[in-house]
This record gives structure tokens, C-alpha cells and sequence, in this order.
């Protein structure tokens, strides 16, 4: 075992070294048109998945009626909230899973899994009985299909940003990656358009006879869509280079328990790091994108459409916005980013909220996107931090275990928490606090977090756009 982790850390220092260490042939080229259809295909299939989440945070006030006891209105939200939350402690299971599974047999392979599990899920949602027709079963029903849902989830978000940053150069990678939140928004966009365009076509009572389940019923062929994408990439660099080197040093039988003991053990430090740093972003994430609706017509009281519509609208505008953040943070940096985006929620929640209770149509808009303005800073620099704090051999292992135990615990219940504490205290600012204490945490993880811009993956040989620039790395032109 002695010689065993000698040899990755030698294996680790030679993918690390710096140029003038090099030669050109050692330097990982990507061809432009092979990138973009990577990139492309992994957003796209990225869309998919979200796809679904967009659809249940719209739905949530339909599906509380259709699925559990009538009478009180609080508890039956609570409760469609609560079986969101469930099939969230799935995910760090499933990220052990999917993410043991993408460091041995590839990222490629692994994510093709996780298509067919979330596109099952949510087809099979969309043919459930209801409570009038089964009763409680109808709600276990679901119960089981989110926790499908949520263990294929384990393995998506990580594996997915490990794929296109294993790609991506290493001068481009904050812009290429940063395509994957477009793609997160507009799987959000796509299905809770749907859900809004539905809401409005049709009477109440048919939507909620059967019209809601139309949206869950596109997921399915949508998700065969995704996994055809998926099963024309090619499998990334990194991870080929990672295996020709293990296979030299004959260790290409790593275990699941030694990947793990090797993640907790010696990426303790870049754990905390990811857990932190997803905090944030993703209460964030599912403050503004999934619960706000709920929020404003549950607890405001304002019209449930127009503020479906008034959330849709700052989707779109953060979906330009995230890639140009992406961009920009190739040249600035991603610390600084993150950064902004901690204090921006430390200083900014508490006037967006107040603004937001004007419930007025340009005030609501306002509020939310002074937020979802802030919140770019995450989305147009996670996908490339995060795969940056690991080394290849355990990326998606360690990713998707600090992401999803990040999004077990707070993010992903963050629409369970605030709708508990708004009914406990009677506050309706209580969002804002949470979202501050979130931003706290970010704040403290990126204290801790180096600067990944423009620079190499951990344990991973630099990655060029042609040869000449190769060369240029090497030091030979």
C-alpha cells in the first residue's frame, strides 16, 4: 500500500508539472468542433435533467393538492416539500455510487446512467394515480419515484462538470464550463414554462384533473434525447490518461472503499471547500429558482402565475448573464467572483425581500433579479471551481460527495426549511436570513480556496486548443 500511494503521488506530480518540464507531445490538445459538441451535448443533457426540477418547484402547490389529504393547505405544501427533501438524502448515495462508478469505468459511461434513471422518473410521475383514487399510496408513489430521481441526481451535477472541465482548456475553462448553468437554467426555463403556459391555457380544474401531468410526460422522450447526445461524446482526456497510468502501474483495480479512503482521508480540506462553497450556491439556487413562486403566492399572497412568470423572466436574463460571468472569470479569476457574490447576498437579501413585499409586478421583478444578479456569480464559476479542488483519479467521487451532501442538507431543503420557519414565526423575512447565513459559508469557504483560473487540473497535464500553443506551453515555439 506504501509503494501503492507513492506511485500516485508521483503519478500526480508528473501530470503536474510545469511547462518547461514538458514536452509538446505531452500536452493534451482538444479539437475545436470535438469541444463544442462536447460542450454542447453536455449542456444540453444538462437541461434535460433539470428539466424535472423546474417542473416540481412550479407544481408544487398542484401536486399538494393532488396528491395528499385535503384540508390544510400549509401541511399539504409542507408535505410535497418534504418528499423533495427525501429524495435529496439520496443524492449523497447516489454520488458515492455514480461517482466511484465515473472515476473507474468513465465519466461518459456513468452519465448515460444517470439519464436513463431521471428521465424514468419523471415519465413514471406523470402516470400515477392520484389521492382521490388510492389515497396515501398515491403519495408513497411519488415518494418512491422522486427517490429514484434523486439517487440518479447523486451522479449527475458532478459527473456533468467533471466531463466538460476534463475537457475544456485550461485558459477557456471558466467560459466552456459555465455552459452547463445555461443549460441548468434552461431546463429550469423550459419546465416551468411549460408548467406556467399550461396553467394559463387551461381551466383550474382541468390542469389540476389532468394537465399537470403533461409536463412530467415530456421528460421521458426529452431524456432519450439527452442520452443519445450522451452516447456520441467521447470520453474525456483526463480520465484516458488517468487509466494508461494506473494501467502501467498495475492499480487499475482501485476499490470503492479505497477511493473513498483516499477522498475523506487525503482531500479533506478540498471537501470542506466544495461543501461550503455549494451552500451558498445552491441556497441560492433554490430560494430564487424553486421556492419563490411558492413563496410569493403562499406567503405573500400575490397571484400564483404572475409570479411564475415574473421567476421565468430572471431565468432568462441570468442565462446570458452566467456565461459572460464564466468568461469574465477566466480573466479575473474565480476568487474574486465568489467573492462578490458572498457579500453581494450578505448585504443584498434583506433589501431584495423588502422590495419583493411591495408585491407589486415591477417591484417583485426587481427584487428577484437584484438576487439572481448576485447569484451569476455563483453560476458562471462553480462548474469550474469545483472540479479544480480534486485530483483526476477521484474527481467525480469527491465532487459529487461534497456537492450532494452540501444539497442534502441545505440547499435542495431549503424550500422545507423557510416554508417551516415562516409557519413557526409568523416571519416572512425569514428567507433572507436563511439566505445570509448560506453566503456566510460561502464566504468562509472561498477563504480557503485556491485560485484555479488559467491553470492545470490537479493531476492532469496542461489542455491546449492547437498545437502550436502546445509548443508555446512547452516551451519549444
Amino acid at each position: 500500500m506504501a509503494e501503492q500511494g507513492k506511485g500516485k503521488e508521483q503519478s500526480e506530480e508528473a501530470a503536474d508539472r510545469s511547462g518547461s518540464d514538458l514536452t509538446s507531445d505531452e500536452v493534451t490538445v482538444v479539437e475545436s468542433r470535438a469541444l463544442k459538441r462536447t460542450v454542447a451535448a453536455a449542456a444540453i443533457g444538462n437541461a434535460v435533467e433539470w428539466f424535472d426540477y423546474g417542473v416540481y418547484g412550479f407544481l408544487v402547490v398542484t401536486l399538494a393538492q393532488v396528491f395528499f389529504p385535503p384540508g390544510d393547505p400549509t401541511g399539504q405544501v409542507l408535505a410535497t416539500f418534504g418528499t423533495f427533501a427525501a429524495a435529496l438524502a439520496m443524492r449523497p448515495l447516489g454520488g458515492v455510487f455514480f461517482g466511484a462508478l465515473g472515476d473507474r469505468v468513465g465519466r461518459k459511461t456513468t452519465l448515460s446512467a444517470t439519464m436513463i434513471l431521471m428521465a424514468a422518473g419523471s415519465f413514471a410521475i406523470g402516470l400515477l394515480p392520484t389521492y382521490a383514487s388510492i389515497g396515501i399510496a398515491a403519495a408513497i408513489l411519488l415518494f418512491v419515484c422522486r427517490l429514484v430521481q434523486g439517487f440518479s441526481t447523486g451522479g449527475e451535477y458532478g459527473g456533468a462538470m467533471t466531463f466538460v472541465a476534463e475537457h475544456a482548456p485550461d485558459k477557456r475553462r471558466g467560459f466552456l464550463t459555465s455552459w452547463l448553468e445555461f443549460g441548468t437554467l434552461g431546463g429550469f426555463v423550459l419546465g416551468s414554462g411549460l408548467v406556467t403556459a399550461l396553467s394559463f391555457l387551461m381551466p383550474p380544474e382541468t390542469f389540476l384533473s389532468w394537465g399537470w401531468r403533461i409536463p412530467f410526460l415530456v421528460g421521458g422522450p426529452l431524456g432519450l434525447v439527452g442520452l443519445y447526445l450522451r452516447l456520441k461524446l467521447s470520453e474525456t482526456p483526463a480520465f484516458s490518461e488517468s487509466q494508461e497510468e494506473e494501467s502501467e502501474e498495475d492499480e487499475s483495480g482501485q476499490s470503492i472503499g479505497s477511493q473513498l479512503k483516499e477522498t475523506f482521508a487525503d482531500n479533506t480540506g478540498a471537501l470542506l471547500v466544495c461543501t461550503g462553497l455549494v451552500i451558498a450556491f445552491n441556497v441560492a439556487d433554490y430560494m430564487l429558482l424553486t421556492y419563490m413562486p411558492t413563496y410569493l403566492s403562499e406567503s405573500l399572497r400575490f397571484d400564483h402565475t404572475l409570479a411564475l412568470l415574473i421567476v421565468l423572466a430572471v431565468m432568462v436574463v441570468m442565462m446570458g448573464l452566467t456565461v459572460v460571468v464564466g468568461a469574465l472569470s477566466d480573466r479575473v479569476g474565480r476568487r474574486r467572483i465568489i467573492i462578490a457574490g458572498s457579500v453581494g447576498f450578505l448585504v443584498l437579501s434583506i433589501p431584495g425581500f423588502l422590495i419583493v413585499q411591495a408585491l407589486t409586478v415591477p417591484a417583485i421583478f426587481g427584487g428577484v433579479l437584484l438576487l439572481g444578479l448576485v447569484l451569476v456569480c455563483f453560476t458562471g464559476t462553480m462548474p469550474a471551481s469545483l472540479p479544480a479542488l480534486f485530483p483526476t483519479r477521484i474527481r467525480y467521487t469527491g465532487l459529487s460527495i461534497g456537492f450532494n451532501i452540501a444539497v442534502a442538507l441545505f440547499g435542495g431543503t431549503t424550500p422545507l426549511i423557510v416554508t417551516g420557519l415562516i409557519a413557526a414565526t409568523g416571519n416572512v423575512m425569514m428567507p433572507a436570513y436563511y439566505l445570509m447565513f448560506a453566503a456566510l459559508c460561502g464566504a468562509a469557504a472561498v477563504l480557503f480556496m485556491g485560485e484555479t483560473a488559467r491553470r492545470s487540473l490537479k493531476g492532469s497535464t496542461p489542455t491546449v486548443e492547437s498545437r502550436q500553443e502546445a509548443r508555446e506551453v512547452a516551451g519549444e515555439a
